[in-house]
């Protein structure tokens, strides 16, 4: 095993999928600086910065995967996609309903998302439950080091379009920079097991649509995704004080959605708790609660999500988005008889 940091991983991915295929390439905004040791290695062909136009450059990666390529366009922050969304949308989600199969769009989008900086609403959402809403889109968000390298092979080995959202308080080069710029007072609550830990020596691809049993308890289930994951086990641990003990699940992947390993887990807990950064309203709190319903399971449900627009304001931020605290004292409340 090796150890990395979660940005390193990613790379380290992208560079073995790389080697393995001539048919992966990396498009987007500054990717020769942001990518330079790709750039590097693999050359402007394969590494091509793109003008400032998500929109230009996605629908070419639409074009390009069509035609036999496996980009992995990079959009600097998920929140940009929206300029974007009709490329995938209306067309790479399509085409392989549209066709029967006959045409396919294997390509991943790379998006920066997640807030906790101080960056605003129009930099920080995590917009993974509207575009996983979207049938033929997959949707994955990775916790650490290992699975996300593991994600983005996977991804990249998929023939239709993938989301790769990558939250910002896990990659070392996103708090270089937002901690730059006269910003160097921000403090970051950043989840340390996230940032770094252990890779395998080669890289296998980590299935879509597998969720992953970080901590078993009897008495409540928590299900997250990205640093949500980290603020769980947080709560998980200081829930033991109270002698209340949780399983806690990262999905791993949104779309697929791993139903089967949540159901198995409340059907025995009879108790939910989904911890999402990503908006609650029609979101990934809501789905599940159907899914876990629709299989004739009775349960008490709480979720900890982010409810309206993230403010500038630290301290209004810091009110809006989920933390350790909310979740404690929610499942506190789904403890109470």
């Amino acid at each position: 095993m090796r150890n990395m940091t979660f940005a390193q991983a990613i790379e380290d991915s992208l560079a073995y999928a790389m080697e393995k295929d001539s048919r992966v390439i990396i498009l987007g905004e500054d990717v020769h600086m942001l990518r330079v040791n790709l750039f590097s290695r693999f050359g402007k062909e394969r590494v091509r910065s793109t003008p400032i136009s998500e929109s230009a450059f996605l629908g070419a990666a639409v074009s390009a995967a069509m035609s036999g390529l496996r980009p992995v366009a990079e959009i600097m922050m998920v929140d940009f996609i929206a300029v974007a969304v009709d490329a995938l949308i209306n067309h790479a989600a399509k085409v392989d309903g549209f066709t029967n199969g006959k045409w396919q769009v294997p390509l991943v989008v790379r998006a920066a998302c997640g807030g906790g900086y101080g960056d605003g609403g129009q930099h920080e959402q995590c917009l993974w439950g509207w575009l996983a809403h979207i049938p033929g889109l997959s949707v994955v968000v990775p916790s650490n080091p290992g699975d996300a390298g593991g994600l983005m092979l996977a991804a990249i080995k998929e023939n239709g379009p993938v989301i790769f959202c990558e939250h910002k308080l896990l990659a070392d080069y996103w708090l270089d920079y937002l901690g730059s710029g006269g910003r160097d007072t921000v403090s970051f609550s950043v989840p340390e097991q996230g940032q770094r830990g252990a890779v395998p020596d080669t890289w296998e691809a980590v299935p879509l649509g597998r969720a992953k049993i970080l901590r078993d308890g009897s008495d409540i289930t928590i299900v997250s995704v990205g640093v949500g994951v980290h603020r769980s086990l947080e709560a998980a641990v200081l829930l033991d004080n109270n002698n209340i003990r949780s399983t806690v699940i990262d999905l791993r992947s949104i779309a697929p959605l791993d139903a089967e390993c949540i159901c198995k887990s409340v059907a025995q807990t009879k108790r939910l708790l989904v911890v999402d950064e990503d908006y609650e309203q029609f979101g990934l709190s809501g789905e599940i609660a159907a899914r876990v319903l629709e299989n004739q399971i009775t349960i008490k449900y709480g979720r900890v999500c982010t409810k309206t627009t993230i403010p500038y304001s630290r301290k209004l931020e810091d009110e809006t988005l989920p933390s350790t605290e909310k979740i404690v004292n929610t499942a506190l409340l789904l403890m109470k008889d």
